[in-house]
Order: C-alpha cells, then sequence, then structure tokens
C-alpha cells in the first residue's frame, strides 16, 4: 500500500505532476543516488559561493539570479536535462547566494557561518525526524503546508511589485526588528523547514515508483530550491535580531 497520501507538495518545482510524466526503467532512481547527486549540487553552490562571497557585483549578482531561474525552469519543464541543468543551476545560486551573504556578513560579523550552520542542522534534525516517523507527512499536514508556502509566495509577489514604486511591505525589511517582523521571519522559517520534509516524501516516493535515474538529479533541485530558500530566510531572520542591538 501506497503511504504516500498524495503528490502535494509547498515546493514550486515538486508538484502532482513530477512523477506522471516520467519513463519507469531498469536504471531506476534511488535515494542513496539522490542523496549523491543532492551532496555534489551542494558542493557546487558553497564552491561558487566561496569564490563570490567578498565580490559585491550588482551585475553579477542579478545575472546569476536571472539565469539561475531561467535554467530552474527549463529544469522544471525538461526533467531529463536534470543531470545537466542541476549542476548549473547550484553554481549560478552559489555564486549569487556568494554576494547576497557577503553583503550580509559586512552589516553582521558572522551572521553568515550561524545562517549555515542553522540550515544543515535543520536539514539533519528533519531528515532524522522524517526517517524515524516522529514527522509524518500526512494528508492534512501537505495541505497545511501548501496553503502556507502559497500565502507566503503571495506576500513575496506583492512585496516584489511594490518594490518598483519605492516601497515595500515593512515586515519583510531586514532592518525592521518589531516582534511582528520578527516573528514572521520565524513563521517563514518554519514553514521553508517543513517543506524539507514534503521533499523527503517525494524523493521516498520516487525511489518507490522506479521512476527513471534522472529524477536523482530532479529530486536533488527539488531539495536545492528548498535549502536555498531557507538559507535567505534564516539570513534575514538573524539581521532582523541582530538589528536590535
Amino acid at each position: 500500500m501506497n503511504r504516500h497520501l498524495s503528490l502535494r507538495s509547498g515546493n514550486p518545482v515538486l508538484s502532482s505532476k513530477t512523477f506522471s510524466n516520467t519513463i519507469l526503467s531498469d536504471n531506476q532512481m534511488t535515494i542513496e543516488g539522490t542523496v549523491n547527486k543532492t551532496a555534489i549540487s551542494l558542493l557546487l553552490l558553497v564552491g561558487t559561493g566561496y569564490f563570490t562571497f567578498d565580490v559585491v557585483n550588482p551585475v553579477l549578482l542579478v545575472g546569476c539570479g536571472i539565469g539561475g531561474f531561467v535554467v530552474a525552469i527549463i529544469t522544471v519543464f525538461k526533467k531529463e536535462w536534470a543531470p545537466i541543468t542541476v549542476p548549473i543551476y547550484a553554481s549560478l545560486e552559489g555564486a549569487m547566494l556568494g554576494g547576497i551573504s557577503y553583503m550580509y556578513n559586512s552589516l553582521y560579523n558572522g551572521i553568515v557561518t550561524n545562517a549555515i550552520l542553522l540550515t544543515l542542522g535543520i536539514l539533519v534534525s528533519l531528515l532524522i525526524a522524517y526517517r524515524s516517523g516522529y514527522i509524518k507527512p500526512t494528508e492534512n499536514f501537505k495541505l497545511g503546508i501548501f496553503a502556507a508556502t502559497g500565502g507566503i509566495a503571495i506576500v513575496y509577489l506583492i512585496n516584489f511589485i511594490m518594490g518598483f514604486f519605492g516601497s515595500g511591505i515593512s515586515i519583510m525589511n531586514i532592518n525592521n526588528s518589531s516582534p511582528l517582523s520578527i516573528g514572521f521571519s520565524v513563521v517563514v522559517v518554519i514553514i521553508a523547514s517543513l517543506n524539507l520534509v514534503l521533499d523527503f516524501d517525494f524523493i521516498e516516493e520516487g525511489a518507490e515508483k522506479g521512476v527513471s535515474k534522472y529524477m536523482e538529479w530532479y529530486g536533488a533541485f527539488g531539495l536545492l530550491v528548498t535549502l536555498i530558500w531557507l538559507y535567505l530566510e534564516i539570513l534575514r531572520l538573524l539581521a532582523k535580531i541582530n538589528s536590535r542591538k
């Protein structure tokens, strides 16, 4: 019996159709293979981030951000290209995150190290909790995370549009250290963290269904998207907390 109650996920790259068009073959997706692909992707991300950490070049950051977005869209629609597009995506996002991390660290020294450790700690803790059965992605759980993630996405979109008019939602400002602003960031970090559980569930289901080997790279891609979101939100939260001092 399939214990994965639905294919719903808050992660935009892991939708209900993720496995619908994949080809079953003898060369199948495995959890171990996905872990290895995720490790490679993270090494690429951290490696390029290291080289751009002390580079504050708006053109580079915007270029890598746009490039990463384009490659992500290609990956979503051409999953079979994932073995090529995911390493490219990881490298572009790493270069962008390196510059962003440098700017945060220049404001509050040591904040990047803390954000990295917290992100890895959350990843490991939730993976252990998921594998141990302490957190079970039930239908209601998935519905809740899906709805919460959608709500946060709407807030991001509104803030993005307001940015064109020189404004923005105050609770999104890293210099806003009000209880409401910090509370909002805490909620976002929690939702981003819980999306990891849904990612684990998708990867496990892909391995159980025996989908094609290239889906290991796609599973790694889904995890990478969530981890990048989580890391950026932890940076934002830590910056707000530090601004109170």
